[in-house]
């Protein structure tokens, strides 16, 4: 079977897996507070009718409140506890799996998610919860492993495992939306030592090329363009086993 993904920017993604459909850190409209959005808001009809939200951390450039009141008021929002906790107290179905790390999701409850470790604790916030956490979906697609923001760890290598298999594809950072990164990000470099860690049979680069600061845009030059090719030359030295796919944003792509 395939997975169908859906890049919409920043860390946003559509996972249409198994007949389920999954949507990660959802920035849906035009910006995100006072981050600018290069090119348009993303399509509603490549994001509309998700089955879970998987949300990886609070920082304002992933977990966007208006953007999450744009989904219908019953999907899950599956997240670390205490952001779950946050997220209720809001309004919104805030949940974390259950006793076993498993939950299931989507109408046929053949697509299974469950939280993996993510080492991301700069900027901590006073306002909301500081956990962080990527996922791993399990389906009759394969093993996906969605990072999240975070820095290399040690057990990267171990997340196969506990995915019940080897990952077939990765989601992960590889910039951010500055010029610079802070602690607890990857840069594209280390974001291929982290797909080769984990054994990743295919990735996909993501948190690059979307949002900027304003004024942010021009300076340095090209900046936001690179990250994705500089990440696809990274992997082909240190993972080149792992097949790199740029998608173009708002375009599905099909990954067998």
């Amino acid at each position: 079977m395939s997975t169908t993904l859906t890049w919409l920017g920043h860390s946003t993604v559509v996972l249409d897996v198994g007949g389920t459909r999954l949507l990660t850190d959802p920035l849906l409209r035009r910006h995100a507070g006072v981050l600018r959005r290069r090119g348009p808001k993303p399509a509603v009809l490549n994001w509309e009718r998700p089955d879970a939200v998987l949300l990886s951390h609070l920082h304002h450039d992933h977990a966007e409140l208006r953007s999450l009141r744009m989904l219908p008021p019953d999907v899950p929002i599956i997240t670390a506890q205490a952001n779950a906790r946050w997220l209720r107290a809001r309004g919104l179905k805030g949940m974390a799996p259950g006793d076993d790390g498993w939950a299931s999701v989507g109408s046929n409850h053949g697509t299974r998610v469950r939280l993996c470790e993510a080492m991301h604790h700069s900027r901590p916030m006073p306002h909301r919860p500081n956990e962080a956490n990527g996922h791993l979906v399990r389906s009759a697609s394969g093993v996906i492993w969605i990072a999240g923001d975070t820095s290399l760890f040690d057990g990267l290598t171990e997340l196969g495992r506990d995915a019940g298999g080897a990952i077939d594809l990765a989601i992960v950072p590889v910039s951010g939306w500055g010029p610079r990164l802070s602690g607890g990000h990857l840069d594209p470099v280390q974001a291929a030592e982290a797909c080769a860690r984990v054994g990743a049979r295919c990735a996909v680069p993501v948190h690059w090329g979307t949002l900027h600061a304003p004024g942010g845009r021009i300076y340095p030059p090209r900046w936001m363009d690179r990250p994705g090719p500089e990440f696809a030359a990274a992997l082909a030295e240190r993972a080149p086993g792992c097949r790199p796919l740029l998608p173009a944003v708002g375009v599905p792509t099909v990954i067998e």
